[in-house]
């Protein structure tokens, strides 16, 4: 693990596999943190790729910013780390929350994005109730902290019935949102429930697009992923089987497939 400070914050982020090998970054949805990659560094970097995992700001291991923090903010922080880290350009992928804030990046720093991987995400500005909600869960989260909430959405995180089926996964997913800042959390919500709408930014790509979803997601279903499909025809799009909102810890033998196939179909062969 390493840390920078940055931005007026202290970044944590993993940094593995071969330095001249393709650039990974992967992005951690909400409330997790950078650990939730580890079934994707493992066989990227077996493959000969190199994965940078970070912790965003107000999560994991990162300094928590209090009050509002922006998809905008989180997508500075993550092209300043890959200036520290001498990368020019990467993969740049995300679930969730995660996945929109790729798709800021791709709209403030295109330069920096070699092709895109958008799990479980979905492109539209919040609605006007949800922005309510996420003001809502922000403040519950700051005067109750994250044990009830981690609680009652396992069973949406992944799909529910892995909750029983996979106790070790669940048990980890539910490590993550129970350790998560709750001051980080609720800035993190705010700032979510003002993000722009991101379906001109993807209508736009000409990169190199992987959508990914679990098939029995209820946050972002697949018809989410579709639309997303439909703004971009050329995006590969893969569903995964027996998965919910994060088919990479629920599924990682076929995500990582999935990825690993993009890589090597997709991006290697246009570099």
């Amino acid at each position: 693990m390493n840390a920078i400070a940055l931005r007026g914050a202290t970044i944590n982020y993993d940094d593995f596999g071969p330095s001249a090998g393709l650039p990974v970054l992967l992005i951690h949805g909400h409330p997790f943190n950078r650990t939730l990659w580890e079934p994707q560094g493992k066989a990227l970097t077996e493959a000969g790729h190199r994965v940078i995992t970070p912790d965003l700001r107000g999560y994991g291991l990162s300094s928590v910013t209090h009050g509002k923090v922006f998809l905008s903010d989180f997508a500075d922080d993550l092209a300043a780390l890959l200036d520290h880290l001498g990368v020019e350009r990467a993969v740049v992928g995300g679930v969730s929350m995660g996945g929109q804030i790729a798709m800021e990046l791709q709209r403030r720093h295109p330069q920096r994005v070699h092709a895109l991987v958008l799990s479980d995400t979905s492109a539209p500005a919040d609605t006007d109730e949800g922005k309510e909600f996420r003001n809502r869960l922000a403040d519950r989260l700051l005067a109750e902290g994250m044990d009830g909430y981690a609680s009652e959405v396992i069973g949406k995180m992944l799909a529910a019935y892995n909750v029983t089926a996979m106790p070790e996964v669940a048990e980890r997913v539910l490590e993550m949102m129970r350790a998560t800042d709750p001051y980080g959390a609720a800035a993190a919500l705010r700032g979510r429930a003002e993000r722009p709408d991101y379906r001109d930014t993807l209508a736009a790509v000409q990169k190199p697009v992987l959508i990914v979803v679990g098939a029995d997601d209820v946050y972002t279903p697949v018809t989410d992923a579709e639309a997303m499909h439909d703004l971009v025809p050329h995006a590969t799009m893969a569903v995964i089987d027996k998965a919910g909102h994060l088919p990479g810890a629920e599924q990682p033998e076929s995500f990582n497939a999935a990825l690993l196939d993009f890589l090597t179909t997709q991006v290697t062969t246009r570099a």
